[in-house]
């Protein structure tokens, strides 16, 4: 695996979103920038939030597209073409209603499972070869239900279960910017 030169949190912007369950990529790479003691700027040519910095003996970038979820590949496609950055040195991490409350994943590749973020980054980036961090939100249990779901707060109980994954997954960011992601899920996915 190469090594990660771009970490993108999803979210939406503006403070009525700040803490719903679709805003745990922002929140997590907000915590990976307060560890690094990097802040974010407005950058407008590439419709988000930046910031900047040596994570673990890497230049790396972080982002937080603020263009609302659905078109967040404008964000991330704008950066990248202009920073020259392959796919395969991307993570993205998002929230995935496919997993429990309290569970983080990695993984490479595969399709959207229906998240409008990721669909519009795979349709910017013309590849779906990018890195996921999947962190588990859990499932309304009816797909009707799905958008006022990710659009509210966690309970929280949820929250706690949240916030462990999110500092699991933190526990392995310099093994997967380091490009070390067979480590990186081998210890995740057994936390």
């Amino acid at each position: 695996m190469t090594a990660i030169r771009l970490i993108v949190g999803l979210g939406n912007p503006g403070r009525e979103y700040e803490t719903t369950r679709h805003n745990v990529g922002f929140l997590w790479v907000d915590g990976l920038a307060r560890e690094q003691k990097l802040s974010f700027k407005s950058v407008s040519k590439f419709h988000g939030l930046t910031a900047r910095g040596q994570l673990h003996g890497h230049e790396v970038l972080l982002l937080k597209p603020q263009t609302f979820m659905n078109v967040s590949g404008r964000s991330v496609g704008a950066l990248a073409q202009f920073y020259k950055i392959e796919p395969a040195e991307m993570l993205v991490a998002h929230d995935e209603l496919d997993l429990p409350p309290g569970v983080a994943r990695l993984k490479m590749g595969g399709g959207h499972g229906g998240h409008n973020g990721l669909k519009d980054i795979i349709a910017h980036l013309g590849s779906r070869d990018f890195w996921r961090l999947r962190i588990g939100i859990g499932h309304p249990g009816d797909r009707a239900e799905v958008v006022n779901y990710v659009l509210n707060d966690p309970r929280s109980e949820e929250r706690e279960l949240i916030d462990t994954a999110m500092q699991q997954a933190q526990g392995i960011a310099h093994l997967v910017i380091e490009g070390k992601s067979e480590a990186a899920m081998l210890k995740l996915h057994s936390a």
